[in-house]
């Protein structure tokens, strides 16, 4: 889209930023399709109602609970502005962000993994796309042939990623051989607990770059992402399924663990969702996923701001369930 229809649509009240002072009472708010809406509180009681309109919630009360993003007081202005600066970098990718996450709680995970695949379709083809791919070119590498996930049958049904060169980065290859490897866990007859872990320095660092936008038929691409997703098979698995990650957990590196029935992180584990800033918003089940551990507001403030998540927080917003030594 044009930076002048972007203009209009701002102008229009179409997409946007809007940032609203709450006090002890919340004032009468309607939410706007396509803007982000932002609720700060600066001081007094954390309000605990008249808070379905916000899409974010800033809390000056850094142990605020859910669904507020805590901070210190110093730091709130800005975040604010660092969120501002996100929906103006990828207005219609921040607008897309928020609207697929006010849906997301509101109707089954199948119906929000489609919503979610339906939406990065979309997407792929938006000017706001276009252009991070335009100034990030992707690269031709060759396919080394090594597998890209392991499987340890043992008393516990151990799956790993295994792409430690490039941060266990999920390609094509490694979302469809994790697909397979969790479908051979769910068949299994005697039902074994399993765990999912990482080789080399980090869980994952994402999605493959170099693979975005490459799909010649965004339509077929959806069809794949819904029939081939390891977030549905993961949380299919139930009870049975514990992830471990370490390091970089980044786009699909939490996405897709976060489906899990328990995940466990170990010290120094950091999180992330990128791809807003890409154009895009999260395409690996994390808009139902993540807001089914952390609530819709957080996983909104994630995805629009970029921010890094630390352990701490993850633990606190319960994104992870537990620390591994």
């Amino acid at each position: 889209m044009s930076t002048a229809l972007i203009g209009d649509l701002t102008e229009l009240g179409g997409v946007g930023l809007a940032v609203t002072e709450i006090g002890v009472d919340p004032p009468p708010l309607t939410a706007t399709p396509g803007v982000v809406q932002v609720g700060v509180h600066r001081g007094g009681p954390v309000p605990g109602g008249g808070l379905d309109p916000f899409d974010i919630l800033l809390s000056s009360d850094p142990a605020a609970p859910g669904p507020w993003v805590g901070a210190p007081p110093a730091r709130l202005d800005a975040m604010v502005a660092e969120l501002r600066a996100a929906v103006e970098a990828q207005p219609t990718a921040a607008a897309v962000a928020a609207q697929v996450l006010r849906a997301s709680l509101e109707v089954s995970f199948e119906q929000a993994l489609v919503a979610e695949s339906l939406a990065y379709s979309m997407l792929l083809a938006s000017e706001g796309f276009r252009a991070w791919r335009a100034a990030n070119p992707p690269r031709d590498r060759p396919d080394d042939g090594t597998p890209r996930v392991l499987v340890d049958a043992g008393r516990t049904l151990g799956l790993r990623l295994n792409r430690p060169d490039a941060r266990n980065a999920f390609d094509a290859r490694m979302r469809d051989e994790l697909a397979e490897a969790l479908s051979f866990a769910m068949e299994h007859p005697d039902a074994p607990p399993v765990s999912l872990t990482g080789s080399g320095p980090a869980f994952s660092a994402g999605g493959d770059l170099d693979e975005f936008g490459r799909a010649a038929d965004p339509g077929q691409a959806h069809l794949i992402r819904t029939l081939r997703s390891p977030a549905r098979l993961a949380r299919a698995l139930g009870g049975r399924l514990t992830a471990h990650l370490h390091g970089a957990c980044v786009g699909a590196g939490i996405e897709v663990p976060a489906a899990a029935a328990r995940v466990t992180a170990r010290p120094g584990a950091h999180f992330r969702l990128p791809e807003v800033s890409m154009g895009l918003i999260p395409g690996a089940g994390g808009t139902a996923t993540i807001p089914r551990r952390i609530g819709r507001r957080r996983a909104c403030y994630m995805a629009i701001s970029g921010a890094d998540i630390d352990l701490a927080t993850a633990l606190a917003w319960r994104l992870v369930d537990g620390v591994e030594v």
